[in-house]
């Protein structure tokens, strides 16, 4: 007689696997988006009208004197109550010359990702004042051993496309180093394309200097740029930000991709009317849009008009509900109709703790922002409490909830081997089942996305392992992540000649 232990080590091993999940990514970032279309061809081309009316009749006001003469050379014109007409020409010119499609480039070219077009991309943005701790489970002011910490997180996880800095680091002592700080932070922790924000013009040149020498030399970054700026140059309702706008200049003079964000909220600084508010956002992004142009025609601009709601019982900022999901899925159908990199925010819970609520606003905003085709979605990652505070179990969650976003949006391929007719007549004559078939197997590797952190056990056997919620099994990934040994994405000798030159809080 035969020794059975192989044959039940082979089960074991091929149980194991298939519990493990598919070997490739059924569904990974930048799925096709679209299907989802709130707004008819009418409500399109009347929000858009709209739009143009309010920059060409109104006009854009408190325009700094070096963006009014730079304006005026493209076409605009100063009104006599100071405020600068842009003409329809002049907005349609811009859209014109604006990319459809460019890439935003990882210091890993592998994990370079291309924007635009259909493409759907998760990733972060934000400024948390305060993250959720890990231990008590509570609030606490956020620090730069968090966003270093939140930066390594983010690095493993497959379905955050890119990283935008999620906190502010509240224990560092002024704006300059604040900057440099978060943009060490990025660039020592990820090598995924990165996002961060400058508080004045004047840091953007030393800061650029320090990519250069993790790229390899002056000039380097400007080749090839691996961070793109977040910026709001226009304030709501529909005027320029002197500072924001210098920023402009001086990232577009060092060939930085811009994210240029319209912020508005509904029934404060823009109409309580979802139509109104949509036609003023898109005119004061189109604003932002045409002054990139009017600066440096062509360059890289994420059209990033981020529709906001506010409770209109208490004036409070709210990330959750129906009108935002609504509202961003409207905003990113209304670019990628323009045919401009739709930047859109989504997955702005107002729950503070990880809890039912969490979940719920969470899923349905970044669903709709998804199936609209916004083709990057920030605020998606980590982000709680209506964006004043960051979570490092939200992280992990986030990425899982994306990982099934995106098998929805590759929805159900359909063909003869797909629909298998043969293979159900085989199964209905044969064993009445499909358990362990090949085309099953070949299936569950290419079709299906397994979760790792939501619980598909039976009551029993949940009981038996401890009863943990998704938050608990959410820390455990966190703790198991962070505890590992980071990559070195910035050799010693480099790290040690930006210590020398910048004022590096890290230890």
């Amino acid at each position: 007689m035969s020794d059975p232990t192989p044959r039940r080590a082979g089960r074991k091993a091929r149980m194991a696997a298939r519990a493990a999940g598919p070997p490739a990514n059924p569904a990974p970032p930048g799925q096709a988006g679209g299907r989802y279309k709130p707004l008819s061809d009418a409500d399109l081309h009347a929000i858009y009208q709209t739009a143009l009316r309010l920059l060409s009749d109104l006009g854009m006001g408190e325009v700094p004197d070096r963006l009014r003469r730079t304006l005026e050379n493209a076409g605009a014109s100063s009104k006599t109550d100071g405020r600068v007409s842009l003409p329809r020409a002049l907005v349609e010119e811009a859209i014109d010359r604006a990319p459809e499609i460019f890439p935003l480039h990882g210091r890993d070219p592998k994990r370079s990702i291309e924007v635009g077009g259909t493409s759907v991309h998760f990733g972060t943005g934000g400024a948390a004042v305060q993250t959720l701790d890990r231990q008590t489970r509570l609030y606490r002011a956020s620090t730069l051993a968090d966003l270093h910490d939140f930066t390594r997180l983010q690095d493993s996880l497959t379905n955050v496309s890119w990283f935008t800095r999620c906190c502010i680091a509240t224990d560092l002592p002024d704006e300059w180093t604040l900057d440099v700080n978060t943009a060490y932070a990025l660039i020592r922790g990820t090598t995924k394309p990165v996002a961060t924000a400058f508080t004045l013009a004047e840091h953007v040149a030393p800061i650029v200097g320090m990519f250069d020498m993790v790229a390899g030399g002056d000039g380097s970054f400007a080749r090839r740029p691996f961070v793109k700026s977040h910026i709001s140059p226009v304030i709501s309702p529909m005027r320029f930000g002197a500072d924001a706008v210098e920023t402009v200049y001086a990232c577009l003079d060092h060939n930085i991709p811009v994210s240029c964000i319209t912020a508005a909220q509904a029934g404060a600084t823009a109409p309580a009317t979802l139509a109104g508010f949509l036609a003023q956002s898109l005119a004061e992004t189109l604003a932002s849009l045409v002054m990139v142009h009017a600066i440096k025609p062509g360059h890289p601009m994420v059209f990033s008009n981020w529709p906001l709601v506010i409770d209109l019982r208490t004036g409070a900022f709210a990330g959750g509900g129906g009108e935002i999901a609504v509202l961003n899925a409207a905003s990113a159908q209304i670019i990628n109709w323009l045919g401009l990199v739709s930047g859109v925010a989504a997955s702005m819970t107002d729950a503070k703790a990880i809890d039912a609520q969490y979940g719920a606003e969470k899923g349905l905003t970044s669903l709709a922002a998804a199936l609209a085709g916004g083709n990057l979605v920030y605020e998606s990652s980590g982000m709680t409490a209506a964006l004043l505070g960051a979570s490092f179990e939200a992280f992990v969650l986030d990425d899982e909830m994306h990982a099934a976003t995106y098998r929805i949006l590759r929805g159900v391929e359909v063909s003869d081997d797909m629909l298998d007719y043969d293979g159900i007549c085989a199964a209905v004559q044969g064993e009445g089942h499909f358990l362990g078939g090949p085309a099953t197997i070949a299936a569950m590797e290419r079709d299906y996305v397994y979760p790792s952190l939501a619980d598909r056990e039976t009551p029993r056997t949940w009981e038996a392992a401890g009863a943990t919620t998704a938050w608990d099994r959410a820390s455990a990934r966190v703790e198991e992540i962070l505890a590992a040994t980071p990559p070195a994405y910035i050799d010693q000798q480099t790290d040690q000649a930006i210590r020398d030159r910048f004022d590096i809080r890290h230890p």
